[in-house]
């Protein structure tokens, strides 16, 4: 049974190999990654002042990187703003965990305020005019479909845009042994109500199991796999695409959400 439909207004993407939704839709859709290697690290939060952009972590970096992206085209105005992540930014748990172990009067504040889960919903909230809800979630392999689920359940209720934003950064040190991130990934997809025109989204809970989707194109399979969010890349394949196509996000030990992407009519 349909519980949620949503339309598509906007895609951001960033991958280090794709450091736009535009590249990374035409590598899905060609099935293989840029043959040209990129250097880049990390993004640029270009939303935020010159100041800022040196001084966030690579989490909050890439989320609002791919905001600002997702909605090149669109009024921020009073947009309210989902925030989804596994594990927000690893490299500054890590931090606070050895420091807090090796010498805890040393604990940088500024570092300390980057580790709260919805630091990037509050950059967010400064580097734009939006004055907004903004909601962070954590859920772990379930991110994608917990931040699906919230996002399109406002703009249901609500009968407004919501921007959802998913993110996760690699792990360093001793969290290596703990989670499974590898890269830095991140997606935006601003959702509306739907509409005639435009990408569609049919999203239903169905009683069943299912993992981490993939897509279709193995040169993906790794990146797909290097964190929870980064599974989003079998979502973003089904919105490179020209036919209706279904896409299953694991929900809880024994349910599912069920994707169902229609393209726009012609």
């Amino acid at each position: 049974m349909t519980i949620l439909q949503v339309a598509l207004g906007g895609v951001g993407a960033w991958t280090a190999d794709c450091h736009d939704w535009p590249t990374l839709r035409d590598a899905l859709a060609r099935g293989r990654e840029p043959a040209t290697p990129t250097t880049a690290t990390r993004p640029v939060a270009r939303s935020l002042p010159a100041a800022e952009r040196r001084r966030v972590p690579d989490g909050v970096a890439v989320a609002l990187e791919v905001a600002r992206e997702a909605l090149s085209t669109s009024d921020v105005g009073d947009l309210a703003s989902v925030f989804a992540s596994a594990y927000a930014d690893l490299a500054i748990v890590d931090y606070l965990c050895s420091t807090l172990a090796s010498d805890p009067k040393s604990l940088s504040p500024t570092r300390f305020h980057h580790s709260v889960h919805n630091a990037a919903s509050g950059y967010w909230t400064m580097a734009t005019p939006s004055h907004g809800p903004s909601t962070a979630i954590a859920a772990r392999d379930e991110t994608v479909a917990v931040g699906l689920i919230e996002a399109a359940s406002q703009v249901a209720t609500e009968r407004r845009p919501v921007l959802l934003v998913l993110f996760d950064t690699p792990a360093v040190g001793l969290l290596v042994r703990a989670t499974p991130n590898a890269r830095l990934f991140g997606a935006a997809l601003l959702l509306t109500p739907p509409a005639d025109a435009g990408t569609r989204l049919s999203m239903s809970i169905e009683t069943r199991a299912v993992g981490a989707p993939l897509p279709r194109a193995r040169a993906f399979h790794a990146l797909a796999r290097s964190s929870p969010a980064a599974s989003a890349v079998a979502l973003l394949e089904a919105l490179s695409r020209d036919d209706d196509t279904a896409v299953d996000y694991p929900l809880g030990a024994s349910s599912t959400l069920a994707i169902r992407v229609a393209p726009p009519r012609r």
